[in-house]
């Protein structure tokens, strides 16, 4: 599948939100399609929501497959004061739906499914001790996680490892797969399965895309 760079994806993001498509809200429903897919209801489900907008698509999913008979909890590290404008909405909607909420992983509670939103393409630098920490807590359950753009811990560009990244057994790209996906490397062995929701963008022509 083509793949692109952070910036295009970024630009492609920034052009349909200005002709005003909501995009998290879509992200939030093709991530809890995606499980319900493949889960049946009642399935424990942990979302990891960290403090930016993959955190805000974790939380529009939780929210959607909670409303479908999953029992979900949702981990946000960060606390929700540093998440932005769309993101605070959709912890807004998860705490009107009900949901359960921890600022680390619930002890003695290890989840049928994990589903990774807490760093998604904008992660720059490698993971700092508190985040390793959890990243290596996931890893050590072996549970199935469904991992929203990129595994965390992965250099969305380079697929370069930002320390020990989560590891995946699927990975949901939304609007297009990032460049760290699509060759040989850390990234690629991270992400498992890749797939891709479009979530209705195009992404325009632009020199660089990788086949």
């Amino acid at each position: 599948m083509p793949s692109y760079s952070v910036a295009q994806i970024r630009l492609a993001e920034q052009h349909a939100l200005a002709e005003g498509r909501a995009l998290m809200p879509l992200a939030g429903a093709a991530a809890a399609d995606f499980v319900a897919a493949r889960f049946p209801a009642k399935t424990s489900i942990l979302a990891l929501a960290g403090p930016g907008n993959n955190g805000g698509d974790a939380l529009e999913a939780a929210a959607r497959l909670l409303a479908r008979g999953f029992d979900v909890q949702v981990v946000l590290p960060s606390g929700p004061e540093r998440l932005p404008p769309d993101a605070a909405n959709a912890w807004s909607g998860w705490q009107a739906a009900g949901g359960r909420s921890h600022t680390a992983l619930p002890q003695g509670h290890q989840p049928d499914l994990v589903i990774d939103g807490l760093f998604g393409i904008g992660l720059n630098r490698p993971l700092d001790a508190a985040w390793q920490s959890l990243a290596d807590a996931v890893n050590a359950w072996q549970a199935p996680v469904l991992a929203l753009d990129v595994p965390s811990g992965i250099d969305a560009d380079t697929g370069a490892a930002l320390g020990r990244p989560i590891r995946a057994r699927w990975t949901l790209s939304f609007i297009a797969a990032s460049r760290g996906l699509s060759c040989p490397g850390p990234g690629r062995d991270a992400a498992g399965q890749c797939h891709v929701d479009t979530l209705g963008v195009v992404m325009p022509d632009v020199d660089g895309a990788a086949g």
